[in-house]
């Protein structure tokens, strides 16, 4: 009994979970353009966590699992946010999207921890691969931007 008065009064300490509004024209998906393909892959496997349109599941309601979860967006958003995308910023942007490439190729991102209850972000090897070459092409072409600029 007094474990499930423990639990009920956990429940009055939930954090807000918070999604803010996106700033037309700063989101990744709008500056970037990127094709159908890359757009579906970032936002199954990427945009959860890495933005301001995390799709918060109903156990994100649940203390002590939400304070876990609300922290694990918050340290995401604070790696990489899609929302906040320095589009004015060609050089910090092809550093994200290197790390972009990287983090996928590699199979750092998604996490393993994430994908165990979210399937729909699995990516296939040959995902991962066009997922990340596009990212090292794009970080390449911002690159070539700024270095043809005066």
């Amino acid at each position: 009994m007094v474990l499930l008065v423990g639990f009920a009064l956990l429940q009055l300490t939930n954090l807000g979970r918070t999604n803010p509004v996106v700033t037309p024209g700063h989101d990744f998906l709008s500056s970037a353009n990127p094709p159908p393909e890359i757009t579906a892959m970032l936002r199954n496997a990427c945009y959860d966590c890495h933005s301001y349109e995390t799709r918060w599941p109903w156990y994100g309601h649940v203390a002590p699992v939400s304070w876990w979860l609300r922290s694990h967006i918050s340290d995401a958003r604070d790696v990489l946010n899609f929302s906040e995308w320095p589009q004015s910023d060609p050089q910090k942007a092809a550093r994200k999207l290197n790390h972009i490439g990287d983090s996928v190729r590699d199979g750092d991102m998604p996490l393993p921890s994430y994908l165990k209850i979210h399937t729909e972000a699995r990516l296939t090897e040959h995902q991962r691969e066009t997922l990340s070459n596009w990212a090292f092409n794009e970080s390449d072409r911002l690159k070539g931007l700024t270095n043809s600029l005066p």
